[in-house]
């Protein structure tokens, strides 16, 4: 009997084993992940959701509409490919984001295809693609939109500046790695602050932060010449020459009344980036932004952070959110 017990104990130690090495060799390291993007893109460039890439039950949206995988939004109208691609791999919930740029038709008098950009979210089980959830920023989203012409054209700024920036990079010691939830609350912490907008938040800014929104430089702008700086302190009127931590607070930052369906869809420990997909609404004028914005956190600050945004319709929900969600400023967690 005890020999049987033995020979049944080992057999279920080897079967566990086993089953663990199946899991370990079945999930996805950095590189892996970076492909399935890869993967994607050329997927929908072809049109051509293969059931080798994608779970039957797939579930696909963009800018906030669930649309069958294949054929309809960007999948339709993809012409090639762009040249700025930035991956946030999340190795523990086998999620990847990426921020990139495409081509769209040959929608142009001169028979170009038009720039656009991508911000996008997978979720990968058993080898396949479950969910697809993608932002496509065209220029005509964005009339008469802050910045003028110069911030509607983003992907044709996001390329000029040819890849992420080098701090994005460099990799974080993994003894000094914060965990998914402290970073997700540094980064949340920036939401909160730019809503509140009384200058009396938390605001975790390493002196070296900078921002760019749509490819835009929008923090420590440099001046014209002749131009005078204005104090932070004093000012009456909000400066892009400021510093991340000068915008907030100054109490300035009034270009948004509510910041919604927070959902942190990708944290990147090894690198400290955190990817976020949200709303700007601004109450007063019925107007609001749909946002994909990433932060680099190094000691629990914020380095940098890079934005795109297009116009929506006012009050829009993501498409992965009940109303209540949608409309909460509370965050949300994606697994």
């Amino acid at each position: 009997m005890w020999r049987t017990l033995f020979v049944v104990t080992s057999l279920l130690m080897c079967l566990s084993r086993a089953f663990a090495q199946v899991s370990d060799t079945a999930a996805c390291d950095r590189s892996c992940l970076e492909d399935y993007v890869d993967r994607y893109i050329d997927a929908m460039l072809a049109n051509n959701p293969s059931p080798e890439l994608f779970a039957r039950d797939c579930k696909f949206t963009e800018n906030g509409v669930r649309l069958p995988l294949g054929g309809e939004g960007l999948w339709y109208g993809m012409s090639g490919k762009g040249t700025y691609r930035f991956y946030v791999p999340d190795i523990e919930t086998q999620q990847i984001a990426f921020i990139g740029t495409a081509r769209e038709g040959t929608r142009n008098q001169d028979g170009t295809a038009t720039p656009v950009t991508i911000a996008l979210r997978l979720k990968i089980l058993n080898g396949l693609i479950t969910e697809a959830e993608q932002i496509v920023i065209r220029p005509d989203n964005n009339p008469s939109a802050d910045g003028g012409d110069t911030f509607r054209s983003a992907a044709e700024n996001i390329e000029k500046i040819g890849s992420p920036h080098p701090v994005y990079t460099e990799i974080i010691p993994e003894n000094a790695r914060p965990s998914r939830e402290d970073m997700i609350e540094s980064a949340n912490y920036y939401f909160t602050g730019m809503q509140n907008n009384d200058g009396k938040g938390y605001y975790p800014f390493a002196d070296d932060c900078d921002r760019l929104e749509n490819g835009v430089q929008t923090t420590n702008v440099p001046l014209k010449p002749g131009e005078k700086r204005p104090d932070p302190k004093t000012s009456t009127t909000y400066s892009a020459s400021w510093s991340c931590k000068e915008q907030f607070e100054s109490g300035l930052l009034n270009i948004v009344s509510r910041i919604r369906d927070r959902r942190f869809a990708a944290v990147d420990r090894e690198r400290g980036i955190v990817f976020a997909f949200g709303f700007f609404d601004h109450v007063t004028i019925n107007w609001t932004w749909q946002i994909a914005e990433l932060f680099k956190i190094e000691n629990g600050l914020i380095r940098r952070i890079e934005a795109i945004a297009h116009r929506c319709p006012y009050g829009m929900n993501s498409g992965w959110s009940t109303y209540e969600q949608g409309m909460s400023d509370q965050r949300q967690i994606i697994y």
